[in-house]
């Protein structure tokens, strides 16, 4: 089996992030995509070893946030390469919010969804969660920042609990 073929999916990068009222967080992410328009609903997957994913089950709630092509490695690497279990990457007392109490950046953010988790789905290494879009704004017109341009431009690489690593 050519498990490349898989990097032909088309798909961006993200942001997700979470406030359960003791813990917030956010992590990269390059799952997230609309489920339907009528109830407005997208989803995300996320790995369940990140800490991310246990504040967002916790909360019942995320903010989901398309990265632009403004983002650089170091700001990805913030959100993607590190932890919130011992790391804030949300320092700013003055972070923005969403409507639902989830904290997000305008900068590299091409819009933000605020969003109450109405289902979850164990798909064994990732916590799918489907959210119902409770607002949304554009934040941006910036291009989004697609995972074709993360590894051809950026020269990122997939780290090993991103839903796409093929070891």
């Amino acid at each position: 089996m050519d498990k490349s073929a898989l990097y032909k999916f088309s798909s961006g990068l993200y942001v997700v992030s979470a406030d359960d009222g003791t813990r917030k967080s956010g992590c990269v992410i390059n799952t997230g995509l609309q489920l339907t328009s009528a109830p407005l609903q997208v989803m995300v997957a996320v790995n369940k070893e990140n800490y991310t994913e246990g504040v967002i089950d916790a909360a019942g709630h995320f903010a989901l946030a398309p990265l632009t092509q403004e983002a650089d490695m170091p700001y990805i690497g913030r959100f993607g390469f590190r932890t919130g279990a011992d790391f804030d990457k949300y320092p700013d007392p003055d972070t923005k919010r969403t409507v639902l109490g989830d904290p997000y950046e305008e900068k590299c953010a091409a819009a933000v969804l605020a969003c109450r988790v109405v289902q979850r789905l164990d798909v064994g290494t990732h916590m799918v969660f489907v959210g119902e879009v409770a607002d949304a704004e554009v934040l941006s017109d910036a291009e989004p920042l697609t995972y074709a341009y993360y590894h051809s431009v950026l020269k990122g690489k997939t780290p090993p609990k991103a839903s796409s690593y093929v070891g």
